[in-house]
């Protein structure tokens, strides 16, 4: 019998809790957000979208930015 997964992470300030495990790429399709025009950081650090694959690892404090016209 395999245990199930519980990763505790927060996106946006809001705590999470994943029960599989998923790539950032997986998270953002999740919560319908587009790959263009939003920037990552993970702990505080930008988050290249080169490791957007990656897995989500427990405590991730994720921050999710969108782009903003204006002027």
């Amino acid at each position: 019998m395999t245990t199930p997964v519980r990763i505790g992470i927060t996106v946006n300030g809001e705590d999470q809790l994943l029960t599989e495990e998923i790539s950032l790429r997986q998270l953002l399709e999740r919560l319908g957000l587009p790959e263009r025009g939003i920037a990552v950081a993970v702990g505080g650090a930008v988050f290249p979208k080169a490791r957007w694959d990656e897995s989500i690892q427990k405590g991730w404090d994720i921050d999710v930015l969108t782009a903003v016209q204006g002027g």
